[in-house]
């Protein structure tokens, strides 16, 4: 069936893909957009699925633009890059009717009242090229670009480490994952909440893995349950970090990398409410939300700092802690299923410096650590650079340090003792996780 997308729908395409340069989350430049151009829920749907699939195939609609163009469209004119990215969506990746196709034509207008009659005249001289365009998949890295919507690079890492089942990773990461909540145990039983969602005729299935986690199925605003303290919007393989962890009533704790504060709160959860965690980050965006979740869970116990991690030793003093969680700052590759454009700013060349900031606030973990404590280094990546090679490295330095094995509830790393939660396995995010203690 051919695309029939009118004038207006167009141009609240084209505003929000430019407004998603500028508001964060993408869905409030949607919602912003399409409530400009009067956008009703009958077409909303259809509008809402070519704005996230833009979204998905950003990396590869750019690369297309580049080639056509012949620079970057980083370095267009904002307004000219959003039109030439609907339009390489609708040209390209879809089978738009002959009126889509003048429709398209026209934005050429819309884009001169925009910006400058020069810009639209540039994009009406090259969309008869967008329009003809087609592409060359000459090598197995680009079909599996074309079909999963990966860099290549990516999908030749992910090739390396599973083989023949990087596809299966690659499909999941292109799924949806249910909002995942944690119940707060400070404040309600899971039994409760469960109960709650049912009067609301919510679908929700029970995580097998961690009793305290409720995945939601459907588009069910758990906002009220957040609101109130009672459930932290948090997913199964995160909430794991702070069980393994395990830190007891009345011990001193030190989450390094600590906002948005779920972690934090969860591990408050587990010591009762009784002891001392000092929760450090940078971002005062972020800071200024983990002050609200541990407001709302009811977190007497931690007290919040901004300061970088790598500073914790001579802010806290060395070996004050009991336990201390390195949740450390990373790619963020495993959490793609749940941020789909995060795969297009992927950038392989900024790995090592990701690995060296890793490796220094492990080491400022350390320090911090009393004999006989523990350290948890986590990421939310799959790759082995921020997670076994970052571990191996510790060990080799550190006589003092000992690798904890751990047996589940998740599948053993590529280095023995360390652990691995995979989407396509285990249906939560990739996470990676290693216990050490200091002798």
């Amino acid at each position: 069936m051919k695309l029939k997308l009118s004038d207006r729908q167009l141009y609240a395409l084209v505003t929000a893909v430019k407004l998603g340069e500028e508001v964060k989350p993408s869905q409030a430049a949607k919602r912003k957009a399409f409530s400009q151009y009067r956008i009703k829920d009958w077409e909303n749907a259809k509008l809402t699925g070519i704005f996230y699939s833009i979204q998905r195939r950003l990396g590869l609609i750019d690369e297309i633009i580049e080639e056509l163009v012949g620079v970057s469209p980083l370095i267009l004119d904002p307004w000219l890059r959003a039109a030439l990215r609907v339009a390489v969506e609708v040209a390209v990746f879809r089978d738009p009717g002959e009126k889509t196709r003048a429709h398209l034509k026209g934005l050429a207008q819309f884009l001169s009242k925009k910006t400058h009659p020069y810009v639209g005249y540039y994009y009406y001289d090259l969309l008869p090229r967008v329009l003809e365009y087609i592409p060359v998949i000459d090598t197995e890295e680009k079909r599996l670009k074309w079909e999963y919507l990966f860099p290549e690079w990516f999908i030749a890492r992910t090739r390396e480490l599973l083989g023949d089942e990087a596809e299966e990773l690659l499909r999941a990461l292109n799924g949806t994952l249910p909002t995942s909540i944690r119940v707060n145990l400070l404040k309600a039983r899971p039994g409760e909440v469960e109960e709650y969602l049912r009067r609301k005729g919510v679908s929700f299935r029970k995580s097998a893995r961690v009793e305290t986690v409720l995945r939601i199925e459907g588009s069910f605003n758990p906002e009220w349950l957040f609101n109130k303290g009672l459930a932290v919007a948090q997913e199964e393989a995160s909430s794991i970090a702070s069980i393994i962890l395990a830190p007891e009533p009345g011990e001193t704790v030190v989450d390094l990398a600590a906002a948005p504060g779920g972690k934090t709160a969860h591990m408050a959860e587990l010591m009762g409410n009784e002891g001392r965690i000092y929760a450090l980050d940078v971002d005062e965006a972020r800071i200024k939300r983990m002050r609200e979740v541990l407001r709302r869970t009811g977190v007497r116990i931690a007290e919040v700092i901004k300061a970088d991690g790598r500073k914790a030793p001579e802010l806290l003093g060395e070996g004050i802690a009991d336990r201390v969680l390195l949740d450390a700052p990373c790619t963020s590759d495993g959490t793609i299923a749940k941020n789909p454009e995060l795969r297009w700013r992927l950038r392989e060349k900024n790995i090592p410096k990701v690995v060296a900031l890793q490796k220094e606030l492990i080491e400022s973990a350390w320090r911090l650590l009393k004999p006989g404590g523990r350290l948890l280094y986590s990421t939310c990546s799959m790759l082995p650079e921020e997670n076994e090679e970052v571990v191996r490295w510790f060990l080799s330095r550190h006589d003092d340090a000992k690798l904890i094995p751990l047996n589940g509830p998740y599948d053993e790393g590529f280095l023995p003792g360390t652990m691995r939660a995979w989407p396509h396995r285990h249906g939560t995010i990739g996470f990676f996780y290693a216990l050490i203690e200091k002798g």
